[in-house]
């Protein structure tokens, strides 16, 4: 039998719908244990520290990393992480292209704290204390990690080898990434382990190139199942997104959120979206440009949703911290 690889996991700024994700391969668990042997991973098992600190450079064969990048010391764990890993993998949307954490790059930091500790209804806290990076009591000295004013994707932080899609990654998805990761059969490095094509590409639903008239929400209207939901006037990130995760949301009539990240060949998510968009509005001018996007709920939400730590059109954030 060949030697067993070693693998790191870890969690990062997540919802941790990846680890679980890991969980998820059902049977195919018992196939990547009989591969590899997981020599990190917090969430599941009791690792501390000075567990990561002790492992020599370069003895992990592969991390999978997810979870974007939000404070110090998630960045310190990120750098610490590389350094003893011989292949960084970037696991899921959060740490390929920021995912939903990213869409907190809308705010400075100081508007997320006023808001998340003063100002929300539920909120008790008349002396208004926020969160310090340090604060002595009497027994000494307690630090929190410094909170970035921005979030950070991980090749943003550190050198990425590859990436694996998803909100989180299928079963499916990671079982390939594992027998690529296993075989040695990896795509160059910087590659995402995916499909090549967009989501409209292997979409079954039919498309007529009708224009639009009115964007609505899907409980709003009664979908037709066997027609594009674009074209109904519903927002679908199909056009611009990465095919891979099996068609799981359209399938049930629910358009594509994006959590696939961009296809191959789009380098700004939201904005070839909102492209793509526009060229199917019905209108005349723009007058009534304007009331038809009027009626968008979140744009910005919407076509950034998972990678807005990775846009051209967003990324206006100064300074790392």
């Amino acid at each position: 039998m060949a030697e067993k690889i070693k693998i790191a996991i870890y969690w990062a700024a997540g919802c941790g719908g990846c680890d679980v994700a890991i969980l998820d391969t059902n049977e195919k668990i018992l196939d990547i244990a009989e591969a590899a042997d997981i020599v990190l991973w917090p969430i599941a098992m009791d690792y501390k520290y000075e567990d990561l600190y002790a492992l020599e450079q370069g003895s992990i064969d592969v991390c999978l990393f997810n979870g974007a990048v939000r404070t110090s010391e998630q960045e310190e764990m990120a750098k610490a992480l590389r350094s003893r890993s011989k292949i960084m993998v970037a696991f899921g949307a959060c740490a390929a292209w920021g995912g939903i954490p990213a869409l907190a790059n809308l705010f400075e930091r100081e508007e997320i704290f006023k808001s998340s500790y003063l100002d929300t209804q539920t909120t008790i806290n008349p002396e208004k204390v926020i969160p310090l990076t340090k604060c002595k009591v009497p027994e000494g000295e307690l630090t929190l990690p410094r909170f970035y004013n921005r979030v950070w994707t991980l090749n943003q932080v550190i050198d990425v080898d590859y990436y694996v899609p998803g909100c989180p990654p299928t079963p499916e998805t990671i079982w390939t990434a594992i027998e690529a990761i296993v075989s040695g059969n990896l795509p160059p490095k910087g590659s995402v382990i995916g499909s090549l094509k967009s989501l409209c590409d292997t979409c079954p639903k039919e498309k007529t190139e009708k224009k639009i008239t009115e964007f609505k929400r899907p409980y709003e209207v009664m979908i037709d199942p066997n027609k594009c939901l674009l074209e109904q006037g519903i927002i679908c990130c199909g056009p611009v997104t990465r095919d891979g995760c099996g068609h799981r949301c359209i399938n049930a009539n629910m358009p594509c959120r994006g959590c696939y990240g961009p296809s191959e060949k789009v380098a700004d998510q939201g904005a070839k979206l909102l492209s793509a968009i526009a060229s199917i509005m019905d209108v005349k001018d723009e007058k009534g440009a304007q009331e038809l996007a009027a009626t968008w709920e979140d744009p910005a939400g919407t076509v950034y949703r998972f990678s807005l730590a990775k846009s051209l059109v967003f990324d206006y954030k100064k300074g790392g911290e």
